[in-house]
């Protein structure tokens, strides 16, 4: 991507699997828009942003939340996600910390970035130049949202409030509290 490339604002719209490879998928779309940006992510951080999404807290802190709590202790703010470039296949972030006045990036993975992002109310952003290029290439392979899979695990993560999304939702909720993070192996592709 180009250093004077602009950054578009995205929401997570659903978390799923992919058909093709049954690995992970987090589905970013443009805030007012329609282009999407699929993220291939690991079953852990699957599994953090969909608790995050399922509005599930735990009473111990775990890794993402550990991270949130110890930002702000140190007198500091995620103020925003930017998902920057591709590289080889793989997807670059950073996020943007405030402390008083002064600005940081720090180098993150995608799927930890948004983890986070959700945890801490800070909006995602993710390169125009990404979001044109992963158009195109949905356009030319006939994919939308719906080759992307929901399954027991995150079915009900997209954001919604009809009656039949809350009650999936506390269906999830209630599937989440009993998981073990060994029973994510089974989406290893």
């Amino acid at each position: 991507m180009t250093s004077g490339s602009s950054m578009t604002e995205v929401t997570v719209a659903s978390l799923g699997l992919d058909k093709s490879s049954n690995t992970p998928v987090v589905i970013l779309r443009e805030s007012g828009g329609e282009r999407l940006l699929p993220i291939w992510i690991g079953p852990g951080e699957a599994s953090a942003i969909a608790m995050q999404l399922a509005g599930i807290k735990f009473s111990r802190p775990l890794t993402h939340d550990l991270f949130t709590t110890m930002v702000r202790g140190l007198g500091s703010e995620l103020v925003r996600v930017l998902i920057t470039r591709v590289v080889e296949n793989t997807y670059h972030a950073s996020l943007i910390l405030r402390r008083d006045s002064e600005f940081i990036s720090v180098d993150s993975r995608p799927s930890d970035s948004i983890a986070l992002a959700l945890r801490a109310d800070a909006p995602i952003f993710a390169d125009d130049e990404l979001l044109e290029l992963t158009a195109m290439e949905i356009e030319e392979a006939g994919f939308d949202e719906a080759s992307f899979e929901s399954t027991d695990v995150v079915e009900a993560v997209e954001p919604g409030t009809s009656p039949e999304d809350q009650e999936n939702g506390e269906q999830l909720r209630e599937y989440l509290k009993r998981l073990n993070p060994e029973d994510f192996g089974r989406f290893k592709p």
